[in-house]
Protein backbone atom coordinates (compact mmCIF):
# COMPACT_ATOMS: atom_id res chain seq x y z
CA UNK A 1 0.00 0.00 0.00
CA UNK A 2 1.96 2.96 -1.30
CA UNK A 3 1.86 6.64 -0.44
CA UNK A 4 0.62 9.40 -2.74
CA UNK A 5 2.61 12.25 -4.26
CA UNK A 6 1.31 15.68 -3.23
CA UNK A 7 0.21 18.71 -5.25
CA UNK A 8 -0.26 22.12 -3.65
CA UNK A 9 -1.09 24.33 -6.63
CA UNK A 10 -1.96 24.44 -10.32
CA UNK A 11 1.70 24.21 -11.38
CA UNK A 12 2.08 20.90 -9.49
CA UNK A 13 -0.98 19.51 -11.31
CA UNK A 14 0.33 20.66 -14.71
CA UNK A 15 3.65 18.89 -13.99
CA UNK A 16 1.78 15.77 -12.87
CA UNK A 17 -0.20 15.65 -16.12
CA UNK A 18 2.92 16.44 -18.15
CA UNK A 19 4.74 13.43 -16.65
CA UNK A 20 1.77 11.22 -17.50
CA UNK A 21 1.73 12.56 -21.06
CA UNK A 22 5.49 11.99 -21.45
CA UNK A 23 5.31 8.44 -20.08
CA UNK A 24 2.40 7.51 -22.37
CA UNK A 25 4.05 9.39 -25.28
CA UNK A 26 0.83 11.28 -25.97
CA UNK A 27 0.87 14.98 -26.78
CA UNK A 28 -2.87 15.73 -26.81
CA UNK A 29 -3.77 14.75 -23.26
CA UNK A 30 -4.15 18.32 -21.93
CA UNK A 31 -7.64 18.79 -20.47
CA UNK A 32 -8.69 15.42 -21.90
CA UNK A 33 -7.72 13.15 -19.01
CA UNK A 34 -10.68 11.94 -16.98
CA UNK A 35 -10.04 11.82 -13.23
CA UNK A 36 -11.88 10.08 -10.43
CA UNK A 37 -11.94 12.72 -7.68
CA UNK A 38 -12.22 11.43 -4.10
CA UNK A 39 -11.98 13.26 -0.73
CA UNK A 40 -8.77 12.37 1.18
CA UNK A 41 -10.12 11.40 4.60
CA UNK A 42 -7.63 11.79 7.44
CA UNK A 43 -7.94 8.35 8.99
CA UNK A 44 -6.16 4.98 9.14
CA UNK A 45 -5.69 2.96 5.94
CA UNK A 46 -6.75 -0.68 6.07
CA UNK A 47 -6.78 -3.63 3.67
CA UNK A 48 -9.58 -6.24 3.68
CA UNK A 49 -9.09 -9.64 2.02
CA UNK A 50 -12.24 -11.52 0.95
CA UNK A 51 -12.12 -15.12 -0.22
CA UNK A 52 -15.24 -16.95 -1.43
CA UNK A 53 -17.37 -13.94 -0.40
CA UNK A 54 -16.16 -13.89 3.24
CA UNK A 55 -13.85 -11.48 5.06
CA UNK A 56 -10.83 -13.58 6.06
CA UNK A 57 -8.11 -11.03 6.78
CA UNK A 58 -7.78 -7.37 7.76
CA UNK A 59 -4.47 -5.53 8.09
CA UNK A 60 -3.28 -2.00 8.78
CA UNK A 61 -1.08 -0.20 6.23
CA UNK A 62 2.01 -0.26 8.49
CA UNK A 63 5.06 0.79 6.50
CA UNK A 64 3.30 0.10 3.20
CA UNK A 65 4.77 -3.40 2.87
CA UNK A 66 4.05 -4.96 6.25
CA UNK A 67 1.20 -4.08 8.61
CA UNK A 68 -0.52 -5.54 11.66
CA UNK A 69 -3.24 -8.17 11.47
CA UNK A 70 -6.33 -6.47 12.94
CA UNK A 71 -9.07 -8.68 11.47
CA UNK A 72 -11.19 -9.09 14.61
CA UNK A 73 -11.06 -5.36 15.38
CA UNK A 74 -12.12 -4.47 11.84
CA UNK A 75 -15.02 -6.93 12.09
CA UNK A 76 -16.50 -4.74 14.85
CA UNK A 77 -17.07 -1.91 12.33
CA UNK A 78 -20.65 -1.99 11.09
CA UNK A 79 -19.81 -0.48 7.68
CA UNK A 80 -17.49 -3.41 6.87
CA UNK A 81 -19.49 -6.36 5.40
CA UNK A 82 -18.44 -9.73 6.83
CA UNK A 83 -20.13 -11.68 4.03
CA UNK A 84 -20.95 -10.57 0.47
CA UNK A 85 -23.94 -12.21 -1.21
CA UNK A 86 -23.66 -10.73 -4.72
CA UNK A 87 -22.92 -13.22 -7.50
CA UNK A 88 -20.59 -10.81 -9.31
CA UNK A 89 -18.32 -10.42 -6.25
CA UNK A 90 -14.79 -11.72 -7.03
CA UNK A 91 -13.68 -15.01 -5.46
CA UNK A 92 -10.51 -13.35 -4.17
CA UNK A 93 -10.18 -9.59 -3.69
CA UNK A 94 -8.29 -7.14 -1.50
CA UNK A 95 -10.43 -4.06 -0.80
CA UNK A 96 -8.81 -0.96 0.63
CA UNK A 97 -10.20 2.02 2.44
CA UNK A 98 -9.97 4.38 5.38
CA UNK A 99 -11.07 3.81 8.97
CA UNK A 100 -12.15 7.04 10.68
CA UNK A 101 -14.35 8.56 13.38
CA UNK A 102 -16.95 11.16 12.43
CA UNK A 103 -16.68 14.61 14.02
CA UNK A 104 -20.03 14.30 15.83
CA UNK A 105 -19.11 10.86 17.19
CA UNK A 106 -15.70 12.11 18.32
CA UNK A 107 -17.32 14.88 20.38
CA UNK A 108 -18.71 12.16 22.68
CA UNK A 109 -15.28 10.61 23.37
CA UNK A 110 -12.87 13.53 22.87
CA UNK A 111 -11.90 13.65 26.58
CA UNK A 112 -10.12 10.30 26.17
CA UNK A 113 -8.08 11.05 23.01
CA UNK A 114 -5.86 13.78 21.53
CA UNK A 115 -7.73 13.74 18.20
CA UNK A 116 -9.99 11.55 16.06
CA UNK A 117 -7.14 9.99 14.08
CA UNK A 118 -5.31 8.90 17.25
CA UNK A 119 -8.55 7.48 18.59
CA UNK A 120 -9.07 5.40 15.43
CA UNK A 121 -5.45 4.20 15.39
CA UNK A 122 -5.42 3.23 19.07
CA UNK A 123 -8.75 1.43 18.80
CA UNK A 124 -7.62 -0.70 15.87
CA UNK A 125 -4.53 -1.82 17.78
CA UNK A 126 -6.50 -2.94 20.86
CA UNK A 127 -5.92 -6.58 21.78
CA UNK A 128 -9.53 -6.95 22.90
CA UNK A 129 -12.07 -6.44 20.05
CA UNK A 130 -14.76 -5.78 22.67
CA UNK A 131 -12.92 -2.58 23.57
CA UNK A 132 -12.67 -1.60 19.90
CA UNK A 133 -16.42 -2.17 19.58
CA UNK A 134 -17.05 0.70 22.02
CA UNK A 135 -15.44 3.21 19.62
CA UNK A 136 -17.70 4.56 16.80
CA UNK A 137 -15.42 3.59 13.90
CA UNK A 138 -16.50 3.86 10.26
CA UNK A 139 -14.99 2.53 7.03
CA UNK A 140 -14.99 4.16 3.59
CA UNK A 141 -13.87 1.92 0.70
CA UNK A 142 -12.00 3.47 -2.22
CA UNK A 143 -9.84 0.99 -4.15
CA UNK A 144 -8.55 -2.57 -4.53
CA UNK A 145 -5.07 -4.03 -4.25
CA UNK A 146 -5.77 -7.32 -5.99
CA UNK A 147 -8.73 -8.99 -7.65
CA UNK A 148 -9.21 -12.24 -9.57
CA UNK A 149 -11.84 -10.72 -11.86
CA UNK A 150 -12.40 -7.17 -13.06
CA UNK A 151 -15.57 -6.40 -14.99
CA UNK A 152 -14.91 -2.68 -14.61
CA UNK A 153 -12.86 -0.46 -16.91
CA UNK A 154 -12.90 2.70 -14.82
CA UNK A 155 -12.22 3.65 -11.21
CA UNK A 156 -15.66 5.31 -11.04
CA UNK A 157 -17.25 2.00 -12.15
CA UNK A 158 -15.40 0.14 -9.39
CA UNK A 159 -16.65 2.66 -6.80
CA UNK A 160 -20.21 2.05 -8.00
CA UNK A 161 -19.67 -1.72 -7.69
CA UNK A 162 -18.39 -1.30 -4.12
CA UNK A 163 -21.71 0.29 -3.22
CA UNK A 164 -23.73 -2.56 -4.74
CA UNK A 165 -21.60 -5.02 -2.76
CA UNK A 166 -22.58 -3.33 0.52
CA UNK A 167 -19.57 -1.07 1.17
CA UNK A 168 -19.86 2.58 2.06
CA UNK A 169 -18.23 4.89 -0.48
CA UNK A 170 -17.86 8.64 -0.28
CA UNK A 171 -20.97 10.42 -1.56
CA UNK A 172 -18.76 13.32 -2.67
CA UNK A 173 -16.80 11.24 -5.20
CA UNK A 174 -17.07 12.60 -8.74
CA UNK A 175 -15.48 12.43 -12.19
CA UNK A 176 -13.76 15.56 -13.52
CA UNK A 177 -11.99 16.21 -16.83
CA UNK A 178 -9.13 18.70 -17.21
CA UNK A 179 -6.93 20.62 -14.76
CA UNK A 180 -9.01 23.82 -14.96
CA UNK A 181 -12.05 21.93 -13.72
CA UNK A 182 -9.98 20.16 -11.03
CA UNK A 183 -8.87 23.56 -9.69
CA UNK A 184 -12.43 24.91 -9.74
CA UNK A 185 -13.81 21.82 -7.95
CA UNK A 186 -10.96 21.97 -5.38
CA UNK A 187 -11.75 25.60 -4.48
CA UNK A 188 -15.45 24.89 -4.09
CA UNK A 189 -14.80 21.77 -1.99
CA UNK A 190 -12.34 23.57 0.28
CA UNK A 191 -14.96 26.19 1.18
CA UNK A 192 -17.20 23.49 2.69
CA UNK A 193 -14.56 21.10 4.07
CA UNK A 194 -15.24 22.22 7.65
CA UNK A 195 -18.98 21.48 7.29
CA UNK A 196 -18.31 17.79 6.63
CA UNK A 197 -18.58 15.15 9.37
CA UNK A 198 -15.07 13.86 8.70
CA UNK A 199 -11.61 15.41 8.66
CA UNK A 200 -10.28 15.81 5.15
CA UNK A 201 -6.93 17.33 4.13
CA UNK A 202 -7.29 17.35 0.36
CA UNK A 203 -8.67 15.59 -2.71
CA UNK A 204 -7.21 12.54 -4.43
CA UNK A 205 -7.12 12.49 -8.24
CA UNK A 206 -6.86 9.09 -9.96
CA UNK A 207 -6.69 8.47 -13.69
CA UNK A 208 -10.18 7.04 -14.20
CA UNK A 209 -9.16 4.61 -16.96
CA UNK A 210 -7.91 1.36 -15.35
CA UNK A 211 -5.91 0.33 -18.46
CA UNK A 212 -4.01 3.62 -18.32
CA UNK A 213 -3.38 3.06 -14.59
CA UNK A 214 -1.82 -0.33 -15.41
CA UNK A 215 0.37 1.18 -18.14
CA UNK A 216 1.56 3.99 -15.90
CA UNK A 217 2.41 1.70 -12.98
CA UNK A 218 4.42 2.90 -9.97
CA UNK A 219 7.62 4.56 -8.89
CA UNK A 220 9.36 3.48 -5.65
CA UNK A 221 6.73 4.69 -3.20
CA UNK A 222 3.76 6.06 -5.18
CA UNK A 223 1.57 5.34 -8.21
CA UNK A 224 2.25 7.44 -11.32
CA UNK A 225 -1.49 7.67 -11.98
CA UNK A 226 -2.67 9.34 -8.75
CA UNK A 227 -1.92 12.46 -6.73
CA UNK A 228 -3.25 14.13 -3.57
CA UNK A 229 -4.18 17.79 -4.04
CA UNK A 230 -3.76 19.27 -0.56
CA UNK A 231 -5.82 22.17 0.77
CA UNK A 232 -4.45 25.64 1.42
CA UNK A 233 -2.13 26.05 4.37
CA UNK A 234 -3.38 27.34 7.70
CA UNK A 235 -1.50 30.31 9.15
CA UNK A 236 -1.18 32.42 12.30
CA UNK A 237 1.12 35.02 13.89
CA UNK A 238 3.71 34.44 16.63
CA UNK A 239 6.92 35.92 18.00
CA UNK A 240 10.38 34.50 17.28
CA UNK A 241 12.09 33.74 20.60
CA UNK A 242 15.31 32.41 19.10
CA UNK A 243 16.87 31.08 15.89
CA UNK A 244 18.77 27.80 16.08
CA UNK A 245 20.47 25.76 13.37
CA UNK A 246 19.75 22.07 12.93
CA UNK A 247 22.06 19.62 11.13
CA UNK A 248 20.46 16.92 9.02
CA UNK A 249 21.53 13.43 8.00
CA UNK A 250 23.31 14.70 4.86
CA UNK A 251 24.93 17.62 6.71
CA UNK A 252 22.38 20.20 5.54
CA UNK A 253 22.27 23.18 7.92
CA UNK A 254 18.69 24.34 8.47
CA UNK A 255 17.87 27.44 10.53
CA UNK A 256 14.78 26.95 12.72
CA UNK A 257 12.75 29.65 14.45
CA UNK A 258 11.73 28.89 18.03
CA UNK A 259 8.42 30.71 18.47
CA UNK A 260 5.81 31.32 21.12
CA UNK A 261 3.54 28.25 20.88
CA UNK A 262 0.60 29.00 18.60
CA UNK A 263 -2.37 26.88 17.44
CA UNK A 264 -2.47 26.51 13.64
CA UNK A 265 -5.21 24.33 12.21
CA UNK A 266 -5.63 22.39 15.44
CA UNK A 267 -1.89 21.75 15.92
CA UNK A 268 0.28 23.60 18.45
CA UNK A 269 3.37 24.93 16.64
CA UNK A 270 6.53 25.99 18.51
CA UNK A 271 9.10 25.53 15.70
CA UNK A 272 9.11 26.85 12.13
CA UNK A 273 11.71 26.21 9.45
CA UNK A 274 13.52 29.18 7.90
CA UNK A 275 14.92 26.97 5.08
CA UNK A 276 18.36 28.56 4.55
CA UNK A 277 20.50 31.69 4.96
CA UNK A 278 19.30 33.20 1.66
CA UNK A 279 15.68 32.87 2.81
CA UNK A 280 16.45 34.61 6.13
CA UNK A 281 18.20 37.44 4.28
CA UNK A 282 15.46 37.79 1.64
CA UNK A 283 12.68 38.02 4.22
CA UNK A 284 14.91 39.89 6.71
CA UNK A 285 13.91 37.63 9.62
CA UNK A 286 15.30 38.56 13.05
CA UNK A 287 15.01 37.27 16.63
CA UNK A 288 12.15 39.13 18.33
CA UNK A 289 10.15 39.62 15.12
CA UNK A 290 6.42 38.91 14.97
CA UNK A 291 6.02 36.64 11.96
CA UNK A 292 3.27 34.96 9.97
CA UNK A 293 3.66 31.17 10.21
CA UNK A 294 2.07 28.81 7.72
CA UNK A 295 1.60 25.05 7.84
CA UNK A 296 2.30 24.23 4.20
CA UNK A 297 0.05 21.41 3.09
CA UNK A 298 -1.17 21.23 6.69
CA UNK A 299 2.18 19.64 7.60
CA UNK A 300 5.44 21.65 7.74
CA UNK A 301 5.35 25.01 9.57
CA UNK A 302 7.46 27.75 7.97
CA UNK A 303 7.79 31.52 8.30
CA UNK A 304 5.89 33.29 5.54
CA UNK A 305 6.60 36.96 6.31
CA UNK A 306 7.61 39.50 8.98
CA UNK A 307 5.32 42.14 10.48
CA UNK A 308 7.81 45.03 10.22
CA UNK A 309 5.46 47.41 12.07
CA UNK A 310 6.08 45.43 15.26
CA UNK A 311 9.90 45.34 14.95
CA UNK A 312 11.99 47.15 17.60
CA UNK A 313 15.12 49.10 16.58
CA UNK A 314 17.51 46.88 18.56
CA UNK A 315 16.64 43.64 16.72
CA UNK A 316 19.86 42.47 15.03
CA UNK A 317 20.28 40.54 11.81
CA UNK A 318 20.94 36.84 12.31
CA UNK A 319 24.57 35.80 11.74
CA UNK A 320 24.78 32.40 10.04
CA UNK A 321 27.62 30.22 11.45
CA UNK A 322 30.81 29.75 9.39
CA UNK A 323 31.62 26.41 11.06
CA UNK A 324 29.43 23.45 11.98
CA UNK A 325 28.04 24.08 15.51
CA UNK A 326 28.34 20.34 16.21
CA UNK A 327 31.83 19.32 15.05
CA UNK A 328 33.52 22.58 14.00
CA UNK A 329 34.00 21.47 10.39
CA UNK A 330 33.89 24.06 7.63
CA UNK A 331 30.43 24.88 6.27
CA UNK A 332 30.30 24.59 2.47
CA UNK A 333 27.92 25.11 -0.46
CA UNK A 334 27.83 22.62 -3.33
CA UNK A 335 28.28 23.89 -6.88
CA UNK A 336 25.55 22.82 -9.29
CA UNK A 337 26.98 22.16 -12.77
CA UNK A 338 23.56 22.34 -14.41
CA UNK A 339 22.53 25.74 -13.02
CA UNK A 340 26.15 26.95 -12.78
CA UNK A 341 25.30 28.31 -9.33
CA UNK A 342 26.09 27.39 -5.73
CA UNK A 343 23.23 25.68 -3.85
CA UNK A 344 21.28 27.78 -1.35
CA UNK A 345 21.64 25.03 1.27
CA UNK A 346 24.83 25.06 3.33
CA UNK A 347 26.32 21.83 4.66
CA UNK A 348 28.74 20.52 7.24
CA UNK A 349 31.74 19.26 5.24
CA UNK A 350 32.26 16.30 7.62
CA UNK A 351 31.62 12.85 6.17
CA UNK A 352 30.22 9.78 7.92
CA UNK A 353 29.83 9.67 11.68
CA UNK A 354 32.52 12.22 12.64
CA UNK A 355 29.89 14.91 13.27
CA UNK A 356 27.73 14.05 16.29
CA UNK A 357 24.55 15.67 14.95
CA UNK A 358 24.89 13.99 11.53
CA UNK A 359 25.50 10.64 13.28
CA UNK A 360 22.33 10.99 15.36
CA UNK A 361 20.27 11.89 12.28
CA UNK A 362 21.76 8.94 10.37
CA UNK A 363 20.67 6.57 13.14
CA UNK A 364 17.18 8.13 13.16
CA UNK A 365 16.99 7.52 9.41
CA UNK A 366 18.27 3.95 9.86
CA UNK A 367 15.39 3.05 12.21
CA UNK A 368 12.73 5.12 10.39
CA UNK A 369 9.51 3.75 8.95
CA UNK A 370 10.82 3.64 5.37
CA UNK A 371 14.06 1.88 6.45
CA UNK A 372 14.20 -0.71 9.29
CA UNK A 373 10.89 0.48 10.76
CA UNK A 374 11.75 -0.39 14.38
CA UNK A 375 8.67 0.25 16.49
CA UNK A 376 9.47 1.79 19.86
CA UNK A 377 12.75 3.29 18.65
CA UNK A 378 11.56 6.73 17.59
CA UNK A 379 13.51 9.98 17.26
CA UNK A 380 13.27 10.93 20.93
CA UNK A 381 14.38 7.46 22.05
CA UNK A 382 17.38 7.57 19.68
CA UNK A 383 18.39 10.95 21.15
CA UNK A 384 18.02 9.60 24.70
CA UNK A 385 20.03 6.45 23.97
CA UNK A 386 22.74 8.57 22.33
CA UNK A 387 22.89 10.83 25.37
CA UNK A 388 23.26 7.74 27.59
CA UNK A 389 26.00 6.41 25.25
CA UNK A 390 23.92 3.33 24.38
CA UNK A 391 24.31 4.19 20.69
CA UNK A 392 27.09 5.62 18.54
CA UNK A 393 26.68 3.69 15.28
CA UNK A 394 23.70 1.88 13.67
CA UNK A 395 25.12 -1.56 14.52
CA UNK A 396 24.95 -0.69 18.24
CA UNK A 397 21.16 -1.08 17.98
CA UNK A 398 21.65 -4.85 17.75
CA UNK A 399 23.75 -5.01 20.91
CA UNK A 400 21.71 -2.91 23.36
CA UNK A 401 21.77 -3.75 27.07
CA UNK A 402 18.07 -4.31 27.78
CA UNK A 403 18.68 -4.61 31.53
CA UNK A 404 19.85 -1.00 31.52
CA UNK A 405 16.93 0.07 29.34
CA UNK A 406 14.21 -1.48 31.51
CA UNK A 407 15.27 0.56 34.58
CA UNK A 408 15.03 3.87 32.69
CA UNK A 409 12.17 6.23 33.53
CA UNK A 410 9.14 5.43 31.37
CA UNK A 411 10.42 1.95 30.55
CA UNK A 412 10.00 -1.46 32.19
CA UNK A 413 10.56 -5.13 31.52
CA UNK A 414 7.61 -5.40 29.09
CA UNK A 415 8.45 -2.32 26.98
CA UNK A 416 12.12 -3.36 26.99
CA UNK A 417 11.14 -6.84 25.77
CA UNK A 418 8.88 -5.34 23.07
CA UNK A 419 11.79 -3.21 21.82
CA UNK A 420 14.05 -6.25 21.73
CA UNK A 421 11.51 -8.20 19.67
CA UNK A 422 11.04 -5.26 17.27
CA UNK A 423 14.81 -4.98 16.77
CA UNK A 424 15.20 -8.73 16.19
CA UNK A 425 12.38 -8.58 13.64
CA UNK A 426 14.05 -5.67 11.80
CA UNK A 427 17.19 -7.73 11.13
CA UNK A 428 15.38 -9.44 8.27
CA UNK A 429 15.45 -6.90 5.44
CA UNK A 430 15.66 -6.65 1.65
CA UNK A 431 18.86 -5.42 0.02
CA UNK A 432 17.13 -2.31 -1.38
CA UNK A 433 15.83 -1.25 2.03
CA UNK A 434 19.24 -1.93 3.57
CA UNK A 435 20.94 0.34 1.01
CA UNK A 436 18.32 3.04 1.60
CA UNK A 437 18.71 2.72 5.40
CA UNK A 438 22.40 3.75 5.18
CA UNK A 439 21.30 7.31 4.48
CA UNK A 440 23.69 7.94 1.58
CA UNK A 441 23.08 11.38 0.11
CA UNK A 442 21.15 11.33 -3.22
CA UNK A 443 20.29 7.64 -2.74
CA UNK A 444 16.55 7.58 -2.12
CA UNK A 445 14.19 4.63 -2.33
CA UNK A 446 14.14 4.53 -6.14
CA UNK A 447 17.94 4.68 -6.49
CA UNK A 448 18.36 2.12 -3.69
CA UNK A 449 16.21 -0.30 -5.70
CA UNK A 450 18.31 0.29 -8.82
CA UNK A 451 21.53 -0.38 -6.91
CA UNK A 452 20.03 -3.50 -5.30
CA UNK A 453 19.05 -4.83 -8.73
CA UNK A 454 22.61 -4.20 -9.93
CA UNK A 455 24.45 -5.79 -6.99
CA UNK A 456 21.90 -8.58 -6.42
CA UNK A 457 23.38 -9.64 -3.06
CA UNK A 458 24.84 -8.25 0.16
CA UNK A 459 28.12 -9.99 -0.71
CA UNK A 460 28.46 -8.00 -3.94
CA UNK A 461 27.38 -4.75 -2.30
CA UNK A 462 29.88 -5.25 0.53
CA UNK A 463 32.72 -5.27 -2.00
CA UNK A 464 32.26 -1.53 -2.48
CA UNK A 465 35.27 0.33 -1.07
CA UNK A 466 37.20 3.43 -2.13
CA UNK A 467 38.96 1.20 -4.71
CA UNK A 468 35.69 0.13 -6.33
CA UNK A 469 35.34 1.02 -10.04
CA UNK A 470 32.49 3.50 -9.58
CA UNK A 471 32.36 4.28 -13.32
CA UNK A 472 30.72 0.86 -13.77
CA UNK A 473 27.62 2.26 -12.08
CA UNK A 474 27.07 4.61 -15.02
CA UNK A 475 25.66 1.54 -16.80
CA UNK A 476 22.70 1.56 -14.40
CA UNK A 477 19.83 3.39 -16.05
CA UNK A 478 18.73 6.08 -13.56
CA UNK A 479 22.06 6.39 -11.73
CA UNK A 480 23.88 9.53 -12.85
CA UNK A 481 27.00 11.52 -12.06
CA UNK A 482 25.46 13.07 -8.93
CA UNK A 483 24.67 9.68 -7.38
CA UNK A 484 28.05 8.19 -8.38
CA UNK A 485 29.98 11.10 -6.83
CA UNK A 486 27.92 10.76 -3.66
CA UNK A 487 28.68 7.03 -3.47
CA UNK A 488 32.39 7.73 -4.06
CA UNK A 489 32.43 10.16 -1.16
CA UNK A 490 30.51 7.79 1.12
CA UNK A 491 32.79 4.82 0.41
CA UNK A 492 35.96 6.90 0.72
CA UNK A 493 35.28 6.99 4.47
CA UNK A 494 36.59 3.99 6.41
CA UNK A 495 34.01 4.46 9.19
CA UNK A 496 31.16 4.06 6.67
CA UNK A 497 32.75 0.88 5.26
CA UNK A 498 33.20 -0.51 8.78
CA UNK A 499 29.55 0.27 9.63
CA UNK A 500 28.40 -1.71 6.59
CA UNK A 501 30.63 -4.69 7.48
CA UNK A 502 29.27 -4.78 11.04
CA UNK A 503 25.66 -4.46 9.85
CA UNK A 504 26.07 -7.22 7.25
CA UNK A 505 27.35 -9.56 9.98
CA UNK A 506 24.46 -8.67 12.32
CA UNK A 507 21.56 -8.67 9.86
CA UNK A 508 19.81 -11.08 7.53
CA UNK A 509 19.91 -9.10 4.28
CA UNK A 510 17.92 -10.86 1.57
CA UNK A 511 19.31 -11.14 -1.95
CA UNK A 512 17.27 -9.83 -4.88
CA UNK A 513 15.18 -12.63 -6.34
CA UNK A 514 15.19 -12.76 -10.11
CA UNK A 515 11.84 -13.40 -11.74
CA UNK A 516 11.59 -16.78 -13.47
CA UNK A 517 8.62 -15.64 -15.53
CA UNK A 518 10.05 -12.81 -17.63
CA UNK A 519 10.53 -13.28 -21.36
CA UNK A 520 13.64 -11.08 -21.29
CA UNK A 521 15.42 -12.70 -18.34
CA UNK A 522 19.24 -12.36 -18.35
CA UNK A 523 19.07 -9.97 -21.32
CA UNK A 524 20.26 -6.35 -21.30
CA UNK A 525 18.77 -3.53 -23.39
CA UNK A 526 19.44 0.06 -24.32
CA UNK A 527 17.07 2.34 -26.28
CA UNK A 528 18.05 5.13 -28.65
CA UNK A 529 15.95 7.31 -30.95
CA UNK A 530 12.25 8.15 -30.92
CA UNK A 531 9.91 5.21 -30.37
CA UNK A 532 6.46 4.88 -31.98
CA UNK A 533 3.29 5.05 -29.82
CA UNK A 534 5.26 4.48 -26.64
CA UNK A 535 7.67 6.57 -24.58
CA UNK A 536 11.18 5.42 -23.79
CA UNK A 537 10.23 5.43 -20.08
CA UNK A 538 7.36 3.01 -20.71
CA UNK A 539 9.55 0.82 -22.94
CA UNK A 540 12.12 0.57 -20.15
CA UNK A 541 9.36 -0.20 -17.63
CA UNK A 542 7.98 -3.01 -19.83
CA UNK A 543 11.47 -4.44 -20.30
CA UNK A 544 12.06 -4.53 -16.53
CA UNK A 545 8.60 -6.02 -15.90
CA UNK A 546 9.69 -8.87 -18.15
CA UNK A 547 12.96 -9.38 -16.20
CA UNK A 548 15.16 -7.55 -18.70
CA UNK A 549 17.86 -5.10 -17.56
CA UNK A 550 18.33 -1.56 -18.82
CA UNK A 551 21.82 -0.19 -19.43
CA UNK A 552 22.73 3.47 -19.96
CA UNK A 553 25.79 2.94 -22.14
CA UNK A 554 26.84 0.75 -25.05
CA UNK A 555 29.28 -1.78 -23.59
CA UNK A 556 30.25 -5.41 -24.18
CA UNK A 557 27.67 -6.31 -21.49
CA UNK A 558 24.82 -5.03 -23.70
CA UNK A 559 22.76 -7.68 -25.54
CA UNK A 560 20.43 -5.46 -27.59
CA UNK A 561 20.52 -1.86 -28.78
CA UNK A 562 16.90 -1.00 -29.67
CA UNK A 563 16.73 1.77 -32.28
CA UNK A 564 13.84 4.09 -32.99
CA UNK A 565 13.54 7.01 -35.42
CA UNK A 566 16.62 9.27 -35.69
CA UNK A 567 18.72 6.89 -33.59
CA UNK A 568 22.18 8.11 -32.55
CA UNK A 569 24.69 7.01 -35.21
CA UNK A 570 27.54 6.99 -32.70
CA UNK A 571 25.73 4.47 -30.49
CA UNK A 572 24.93 2.22 -33.47
CA UNK A 573 28.62 2.28 -34.51
CA UNK A 574 29.71 1.46 -30.93
CA UNK A 575 27.25 -1.45 -30.88
CA UNK A 576 28.50 -2.79 -34.23
CA UNK A 577 32.14 -2.49 -33.12
CA UNK A 578 31.36 -4.46 -29.96
CA UNK A 579 29.17 -6.95 -31.88
CA UNK A 580 26.09 -5.96 -29.89
CA UNK A 581 22.87 -6.92 -31.67
CA UNK A 582 21.06 -3.86 -33.09
CA UNK A 583 17.29 -4.36 -33.41
CA UNK A 584 14.30 -2.24 -34.41
CA UNK A 585 11.41 -1.40 -32.09
CA UNK A 586 9.22 -4.00 -33.87
CA UNK A 587 11.80 -6.72 -33.15
CA UNK A 588 11.87 -5.73 -29.45
CA UNK A 589 8.06 -5.97 -29.44
CA UNK A 590 8.34 -9.47 -30.97
CA UNK A 591 10.64 -10.49 -28.11
CA UNK A 592 7.89 -9.37 -25.73
CA UNK A 593 5.32 -11.25 -27.84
Amino acid sequence: MLSLSNAFDEEDLINFEKKISNFLNTKNLKNNIEYSVEPKIDGISASLTYKNNSLVLGVSRGDGVEGEIITENLKTIKSIPKKIHNKDFPKDIDIRGEVYIGKKDFEKIKDRFANARNAASGSLRQKDPNETKKIPLKFIAYTYGFTTTSSFKKQSEFLALLETWGFEVNKLNCVVKGIDNLIKNHKEFEKRRHDLDFDVDGLVYKINNIDLQKRLGFVANAPRWAIAHKFSANSSFSKILNIEVQIGRTGAITPVAKVNPVNIGGVVVSNATLHNEEEITRKDIRIGDVVKIERAGDVIPHVLSVDLKKRAENYKKFAFPKKCPSCGSKIIKDYNKNTKKFDAVQRCSSEGYKCEKIAIEKIKHFVSKEALNIEGLGKKVVEKFWELKFLKFPQDIFNLDYKKIEILEGWGSLSSLNLKEAIEKSKNIGLDKFIYSLGIRHIGQENAKLLAQYFQSKTNFSKMTKNFKFDLLSNIDGIGETQINSLKKFFSDEININVIKKLVSEMNINDIKQSKEGKLKNKTFMFTGKLIKISRAEAKSLTEQNSGKILSNVTKNLDYLVIGEKATAKKIKQANDLRVKVIKQSEWEDLLN
